[in-house]
């Protein structure tokens, strides 16, 4: 990515715990300068006090981008420090769950360019993926300079409206969570079945880690994936017949769970 412009006018990152951290990391070791950095966090781990950045200091005055990374509890606290860089060129980024762009609208100013993003936790090791979305004081060129960022810990997708959001945190925002209690049970099952602790837990995350990346990787569909490795009449079969059963397996399951934190989501954001 090119840093240019964050680099003549500095970023500002509101926040730097866990998926602060790691945005930074990433952004840094892609290049971006630490002397453009400025980070607000009144509990700095000692991670980021090591990175160089401008910690806890007085902020450039025309930003190129401030990534608000709080969470939302502390928002109300946090966000007023900002209306000075609001109605002006500066982009403000959101990855905080729940808020929605109105309501950085009412603190910031109606003529902020805002975007709301919903990234996920796989971030962490730069295996994530975010869900973006702007309002209508953003332009095309803030638009890249934030996926641009945001790539910087996965891939990112744009939304077509705001709503869309809620459903983007049913299945990536919530989804991780999911799958490590797929983890979990697969490995309880293993154990019910005779093996060792430490060797069913061990089978199953290599089994959701490796069928991952396959099909992360493979030209095939999922579906295909699964067609390909399913005998007629044979063990996986078997297993795949009370798991894809439509009424108690887990077909029905997943759109229940979906929903549930898609309409927890909705809740969140209306107060």
């Amino acid at each position: 990515m090119d840093f240019t412009e964050i680099e003549r006018r500095g970023l500002v990152l509101l926040g730097c715990g866990k998926m602060g951290s790691a945005m930074l990391e990433g952004w840094l070791s892609q290049g971006l300068s630490v002397r453009c950095v400025h980070v607000l966090d009144p509990h700095p781990s000692e991670w980021l006090r090591g990175q160089s950045v401008a910690l806890n200091q007085t902020l450039p005055p025309n930003p190129a981008i401030v990534l608000i990374a709080v969470k939302p509890q502390m928002m109300g606290d946090a966000l007023p420090a900002m209306q000075t860089l609001g109605n002006g060129d500066t982009l403000f980024v959101s990855v905080a769950a729940g808020i929605t762009i109105a309501r950085f609208e009412e603190v910031l100013g109606d003529q902020t360019p805002i975007i709301r993003a919903m990234p996920n936790t796989p971030a962490a090791v730069g295996a994530g993926i975010t869900a973006t979305i702007g309002n209508a004081h953003t332009s095309d060129a803030q638009l890249d300079m934030a996926e641009g960022l945001l790539a910087a810990v996965g891939q990112v997708v744009r939304l077509e409206n705001e709503g869309q959001i809620d459903a983007v945190t049913g299945v990536s925002g919530s989804g991780p969570a999911y799958v490590f209690h797929l983890v979990e049970t697969l490995a309880a099952a293993g154990e019910a079945q005779g093996l060792p602790q430490d060797m069913a837990m061990r089978l199953a995350k290599a089994t959701v880690a490796g069928a991952g990346k396959l099909v992360m990787e493979a030209d095939e569909t999922p579906s295909q994936l699964r067609v390909n490795v399913t005998s007629p009449n044979g063990t996986t079969q078997a297993g795949l017949d009370v798991l894809m059963d439509q009424e108690t397996g887990l077909p029905p399951l997943i759109q229940k769970t979906v929903a549930a934190a898609a309409a927890r989501s909705k809740e969140l954001a209306n107060g």
